[in-house]
């Protein structure tokens, strides 16, 4: 299922430095599968003609059978499949499904940004050495240290290009939708995805963390459990009207 897509919509907004775009269109940066489809196609048409180029480059190294499966999947948008349309590729509906966890072209050079398991002090070592478009790229290919430290760092685009990372696991998401150090803006991401919201740790650390926006957290509030949902009615971390809200949902679910 395709969900919130926080680094495509830097680019659809404009705004993204030329270097980062340049990347981009190189495939250095690798989000997820649709998101790095859909922004080498927004890239084909950037008015400037290095990075067109590049993304064209970019979008040859797919084979037309892997974009045709990827096209065959029932939420790929209709714009995107117009637009592989206009260039011959069409979907095969019959073709595996493809993940659209993984991207479908890796980076041109393959940059070393540690083990998946290293150490909070090594990857905090490294990042200190990176300048912004480094950084970018590690919030969406480094290491699980790497994600855990950029996901509150304090430029949005690179916070919320971890939640674009092929890497990200669920328990992650879970930990991230508890930190109260992070961006209201992430913990919205997070709780406009579908997928995750499924999991109920997740809607419970959203709930209970009160940097989540409040219309968030008083629509997922119905969710929790009777003991959940007492602990939070006395919770005096979250904001009031969250906690008067559970308050009456507990006395309803008494009374009934």
């Amino acid at each position: 299922m395709i969900g919130p897509t926080p680094l495509l919509d830097f680019f659809k907004r404009g705004e993204v430095a030329r270097e980062v775009r340049l990347e981009a269109a190189q495939g250095a940066l690798a989000p997820r599968a649709y998101e790095q489809i859909a922004i080498l196609a927004m890239l084909v048409e950037d008015p400037d003609r290095e990075i067109r180029e590049a993304a064209e480059a970019t979008l040859s190294r797919i084979p037309h059978e892997t974009l045709a499966a990827f096209l065959g999947r029932a939420d790929t948008p209709l714009d995107l499949r117009e637009f592989f349309g206009d260039r011959g590729i069409f979907p095969d509906e019959i073709a595996p499904v493809l993940d659209a966890e993984e991207p479908l072209v890796a980076p041109a050079i393959e940059e070393d940004f540690g083990d998946e398991d290293e150490d909070r002090e090594t990857a905090t070592q490294k990042l200190a050495k990176m300048n912004f478009s480094d950084r970018l790229k590690a919030a969406v290919r480094g290491s699980r240290e790497m994600r855990a430290l950029l996901i509150r760092d304090p430029n949005k685009m690179i916070a919320s290009a971890v939640l674009s990372s092929p890497k990200l696991s669920e328990p992650e998401v879970e930990a991230f939708a508890r930190m109260a150090s992070i961006s209201d803006e992430i913990l919205r991401i997070i709780g406009s995805n579908r997928a995750w919201t499924k999991n109920y740790n997740v809607i419970l650390g959203l709930t209970k963390n009160p940097k989540t926006p409040l219309a968030l957290t008083l629509n997922f509030m119905p969710r929790l459990s009777s003991r959940d949902l007492q602990m939070l009615s006395v919770d005096r971390n979250v904001p009031e009207p969250l906690r008067v809200a559970a308050r009456k949902r507990v006395v309803s679910n008494t009374r009934g």
